[in-house]
């Protein structure tokens, strides 16, 4: 834990293109820059919790997505290669020439584009809760469930597709959150984001990858399992996987201490 209180900074980013992203920002503003990009179908709070016992040392930004949180929500543009080029731009319109990028889930795949397609902007790469590629029966049994989402995306369905995605309890008020912020989401881009993620399949190209890389898994992910991690593992020139007992798909609502620590001893190594 950094033992120091940090104040989150929002601010809008304008992207190529004039897309506004909601950004969060904390730390050193001259230290080593870590972005973290959230999964599906959440927004940069998914972050919240980690962001809190990240080291200060760090200049960390988080941020939602195309169509997500209260970044801009565009009619098109979910293929998985507009959201890497999202994060390349952010990171242009920051400053960053290179960076630590981290991933949760269908953040994974998009921070894994920009390292395989721009090895050269990428330093160190946290993939959390990932997978070599998406599952068949997870991909049919998603696109069924969102195939007839109205607009407004019930709470219902946002609460239980939340809590399908852990095995731990997290506080309710923070649960409760995550899922006002997924349902700021259209229906629509549920289904443009979903398809645009499960038409990649990036397997030959994660030879290309030439950052360190650290695999975060919790071992009783419902998503992703262990096979899935040592195929990812296995394919990723310079990576290692760290495993948290007792945890499901998302270790950064879970074990957010336990993510930061790591997180930190990865990105600022003695």
């Amino acid at each position: 834990m950094s033992g120091t209180t940090q104040t989150l900074q929002h601010h809008t980013a304008t992207l190529p293109g004039g897309l506004r992203v909601h950004t969060v920002e904390q730390g050193d503003p001259g230290g080593p820059a870590v972005v973290l990009v959230h999964g599906w179908p959440d927004s940069w709070f998914s972050w919240s919790r980690v962001l809190a016992d990240l080291d200060p040392r760090l200049r960390a930004v988080a941020y939602s997505q195309r169509g997500f949180g209260e970044s801009d929500h565009p009619a098109g543009g979910y293929a998985l290669d507009r959201f890497a080029d999202d994060l390349l731009g952010l990171c242009d319109a920051l400053g960053l020439e290179r960076a630590h990028l981290v991933g949760h889930s269908f953040g994974s795949f998009v921070v894994r584009r920009v390292a395989e397609e721009h090895p050269d902007r990428v330093d160190r790469m946290v993939l959390i809760g990932s997978a070599d590629r998406m599952g068949d029966v997870l991909v049919e049994e998603v696109r069924a469930a969102i195939a007839d989402l109205p607009e407004q995306v019930p709470d219902d369905f946002a609460r239980e597709f939340a809590a399908s995605t852990v095995h731990r309890e997290v506080a309710p008020d923070f649960f409760d959150a995550l899922v006002a912020e997924s349902r700021k989401a259209p229906g629509s881009v549920y289904r443009g984001s979903w398809e645009g993620l499960v038409r990649v399949d990036d397997r030959d190209r994660l030879r290309a990858v030439t950052a360190p890389t650290l695999l975060l898994w919790g071992d009783s992910d419902a998503l992703f399992d262990r096979g899935q991690q040592d195929r990812l593992l296995a394919a990723l020139p310079d990576a290692r996987l760290r495993v948290y007992e007792d945890t499901g798909h998302c270790p950064n609502w879970e074990r957010p201490e336990d993510v930061a620590a790591d997180l930190n001893a990865f990105l600022l190594p003695a």
